[in-house]
Order: C-alpha cells, then structure tokens, then sequence
C-alpha cells in the first residue's frame, strides 16, 4: 500500500512558516540551567498528596519538620523511681 503524498492544502502550517528558517539558530536546552535555578517544584506521592488539602498545609507542615529539627537540647531531666 502506497503512503499518500502530501500536499499544501494538507499542511496546516501557513508557507510563510518555514519550520527550518525559525529554527535555524536554536540551541536545545538553551535555558535549562536558568529554569531549573529558579524553580522548586516537588512532586508528591499519592499518598502523601492525600494527607494534604492544599499547597499551604504542605508548607505548615514542612515548616513545623524544620521547627522540630532545630529543637535545642537543653537539660535532661532524669526521672526518679
């Protein structure tokens, strides 16, 4: 079975569009560096994002496991029996 040929009706690109000419200079990944810099998107995992009903409580949360990691140590209280 042979493949139809395309014509210029098929091709939704307007012929002003040349596809090579734009792209003549374009660098792959030019500013992936500059995203990812500004960017801190985590991706939850299901079970996790179910716990959480908005973006707000994720961030309460995250800044009370911060809190508590900071805890200092002060005296120890010794328990008498």
């Amino acid at each position: 079975m042979k493949k139809k040929l395309r014509n210029e009706m098929d091709d939704e690109l307007r012929s002003e569009y040349d596809m090579r000419e734009l792209l003549k200079g374009a660098v792959r990944g030019k500013y992936t560096e500059r995203y990812r810099a500004g960017t801190n998107l985590v991706l939850l995992d299901p079970d996790v994002a179910k716990a959480f009903p908005n973006e707000q409580a994720v961030n309460a949360a995250l800044r009370l496991v911060l809190q508590l990691t900071t805890i200092p140590e002060g005296k120890h209280r010794t328990v008498k029996a």
